[in-house]
């Protein structure tokens, strides 16, 4: 008997009266999980390859992607080691279709600390964040963009045991992110956001929710 989830999306732009919908299939094999993604493209006008994404991944050492109607690879390695007895995780992430190359680390302090920052070769896109737990409920996230030499911030907490509320700011872009999630083994996992342009003079926000299941095969 196998355990697999299935996790599907729906994202509403009431600005341009549109949306759009993603569901993922994860099968495990062994060591490995297998993932089809797919969009409403993809049965839109007919059956077609229009959204439609193959992923291989062994946790916690690669990910293999290939976006079918693009024929595109995404190569994603992960490995850790420890600096001063600290554990440094590090990603290496390749798009083949647009030749773009992601370097990514984060190293935890300790149980209320992390630091992580990733970088773009080539250019001069990057990122720095640093995490702050209180008490195990509240998390602090302020992160400074090199490319947009801008600060984000956000700030989420746990509540009800399962359940986290976050809110985040883009300086930027001056978007407004609001989010409510579960992560549950008994109750459900599900996401529901919105973002708020405050530089709009209508304040129209984008709406998200995803919600996954898992199921016996």
């Amino acid at each position: 008997m196998m355990k697999a989830s299935l996790k599907g999306k729906y994202e509403y732009d009431a600005d341009k009266a549109a949306t759009s919908a993603i569901s993922t299939l994860a099968i495990p094999v062994g060591d490995f999980k297998l993932r089809t993604s797919l969009t409403d493209a993809t049965f839109l006008k007919g059956p077609s390859l229009n959204g439609l994404l193959f992923s291989l991944e062994k946790p916690g050492f690669f990910i293999f992607d290939y976006n079918v109607p693009k024929k595109d690879f995404r190569f994603q390695f992960m490995n850790s080691i420890r600096v001063l007895e600290k554990p440094l995780n590090m990603t290496y992430i390749h798009h083949k279709g647009d030749n773009r190359t992601i370097l990514e680390g984060s190293l935890v302090l300790d149980s209320c600390n992390k630091v992580s920052a990733n970088h773009m070769m080539g250019s001069k896109n990057g990122k720095f964040k640093y995490s702050y737990v209180h008490q195990g409920v509240t998390t602090f996230e302020p992160c400074f963009d090199l490319g947009k030499n801008s600060w984000d911030f956000a700030l989420s907490r746990k509540v009800y045991g399962d359940d986290v509320v976050k809110a985040s700011y883009q300086t930027s872009n001056q978007n407004l992110g609001l989010e409510w999630s579960r992560n549950s083994k008994t109750n459900g996992c599900f996401k529901v956001s919105a973002i708020f342009n405050l530089a709009e003079e209508v304040k129209v926000p984008k709406l998200f929710a995803e919600s996954t299941w898992n199921f016996e095969m």
